[in-house]
């Protein structure tokens, strides 16, 4: 038996009887079946929300305490990885090591197929060892068939290095077992292209990514409101969204937002604090180092002394 022969009773590598005919459809029927099956990566999330809420508090309790997270993966499951965390730092201001991408074959793979690196689970191990991962650390291994010996292997040295370990497949657990502490299962069924998991899979994936990365910076104090108060302002465009931010939290006019987020040093969270409570530039910073640069705790223990 081959290796694809051995991996065919895996969800992900059925065959979706709705799409027997994908190269008869027309493009607006293709269009239409990608939309209904599409429907199955929401319900899948909504389904494994109880582990995906575990996993945003394991995960912001290990940042807070001064841990980083890791995504790892390979192929599609690895890009995903990868550009989670590099929309950490503009979304967030978050330092560039924060949030980390590992993918099998490296930079080079984001670009170009690496799939034959996968199945070298001493690689997987090793990229663990070589960032010096420690129990402080969250380590996220996301492969949608569940089988990528480069994850296994990673999630083997982030256990020996005692730190946190998430799973994120979109096989049942009855399928592929992982020994992590949080194991999320996105089960999305057969793809419309049979084997295909950039479709369906790599869009719960994503979905799940986006969830628990920004519910890990909602819980650091990275929001307020629905507001990107830590929004770094590094552009024309994202100097636009600071000031729309302060204009419409404070009521100031578009000048004196803009004057405003100056004085701060261009940081809002700053901007707002000086605002609401009239302290100095210097005097706010230290407040916020007070309180773990969380805002809202920062101004209300202000209006209370």
């Amino acid at each position: 038996m081959t290796q694809a022969e051995g991996r065919g009773y895996l969800l992900t590598e059925q065959v979706n009887l709705n799409s027997r005919n994908l190269d008869q459809l027309s493009s607006l029927e293709l269009v239409e079946l990608f939309n209904r099956e599409d429907q199955q990566a929401i319900a899948a999330v909504e389904k494994a929300k109880h582990d995906l809420a575990t996993a945003i508090d394991r995960t912001a309790k290990a940042l807070h305490h001064g841990g980083h997270l890791f995504y790892v993966g390979a192929g599609t499951s690895g890009r995903l990885g990868v550009l989670d965390a590099a929309e950490c730092p503009p979304t967030f201001c978050t330092s560039p090591d924060l949030v980390q991408g590992i993918i099998a074959g490296g930079a080079g793979a984001l670009v170009r197929s690496s799939e034959d690196l996968e199945d070298k689970a001493e690689d997987g191990y090793n990229a663990i060892a070589q960032r010096h991962i420690t129990q402080l650390d969250v380590v996220v291994g996301i492969t949608a068939g569940g089988t990528t010996p480069y994850v296994h292997g990673a999630l083997q040295a982030a256990r020996e290095r005692g730190a946190t370990t998430i799973f994120i497949a979109c096989v049942p657990k009855e399928q592929v077992r992982a020994e992590v502490d949080v194991d999320i299962r996105l089960l999305v069924g057969p793809e419309i292209l049979a084997g295909s998991t950039r479709l369906k899979a790599g869009t719960a994936t994503k979905l799940a990514l986006n969830i628990l990365s920004t519910g890990v910076m909602v819980q650091l104090g990275k929001v307020y409101g629905n507001r990107m108060v830590d929004v770094a302002v590094t552009n024309s465009k994202l100097r636009d969204r600071a000031i729309r931010i302060l204009h419409d939290l404070t009521g100031l006019d578009r000048a004196a937002a803009a004057t405003l987020l100056e004085r701060s040093g261009n940081w809002v969270k700053l901007a707002l604090l000086m605002h609401w409570t009239g302290v100095t530039r210097e005097e706010g910073n230290e407040l916020l180092g007070q309180y773990s640069s969380n805002l809202r705790a920062a101004v209300s223990s202000y209006k209370y002394r």
